[in-house]
């Protein structure tokens, strides 16, 4: 990791396709429900698990993908069609992904699995690497985890600030910013990989 590698525009673009992957702002009506349901939830204990699972990940799940014999390109295009159904979710407002995360405690389940570190962020994060330097990935991460504690400590707050209707545009604005991200992603892998067997 070197900090000539860094990059504003590598940065925002990190940024805002993981604030959309984790949809923290979507997921503002869910938190409320959980807490009125009696449940506490730790906004400090969130942040931080999701912060180090994220991070170990972004690390280690390439190696991960070495056990398999899976290279960064083809998990990107992979990962490429599941970001593409978590915006044909959010724009289309059509549920996919089925939660059946185990019972727990709030602040982990199912506010850091599967609402913050889920199959779609893992996905991301992986994908982000074949096309960006990791220190801008950090950084964007980093910055979203901040977002993800002051919505979770303010959460009432930030539903007032929104609305309900803001909260909904939000999240199709982001569907489709997402759904551009995913095309993106397929479309330069893949080209990678179709290279690699000429």
């Amino acid at each position: 990791m070197s900090f000539s590698e860094f990059s504003i525009q590598e940065l925002a673009s990190a940024f805002m396709v993981l604030f959309a992957v984790i949809d923290i702002t979507g997921a503002v009506p869910i938190i409320i429900d959980i807490q009125k349901k009696g449940h506490t939830i730790s906004a400090m204990k969130a942040a931080l698990a999701s912060f180090v699972i994220l991070i170990a990940f972004l690390y280690l799940g390439d190696k991960l993908l070495n056990l398999f014999s899976v290279d960064i390109s083809s998990f990107a295009v992979a990962g490429s069609l599941v970001i593409f159904v978590l915006a044909v979710e959010m724009i289309f407002g059509i549920p996919i992904f089925k939660n059946d995360s185990p019972s727990g405690t709030a602040s982990i389940v199912p506010l850091v699995f599967p609402l913050i570190v889920g199959a779609g962020t893992l996905t991301t994060l992986l994908s982000l690497r074949a096309e960006y330097h990791i220190i801008n990935i950090i950084i964007a991460l980093t910055l979203n985890i901040i977002v993800v504690y002051f919505v979770l400590k303010n959460v009432t707050l930030v539903e007032k600030v929104f609305g309900k209707g803001g909260v909904y545009i939000l999240r199709k604005f982001l569907g489709i910013i997402l759904l551009a991200i995913s095309v993106k992603l397929f479309t330069s892998n893949l080209t990678s990989l179709i290279d690699i067997f000429k």
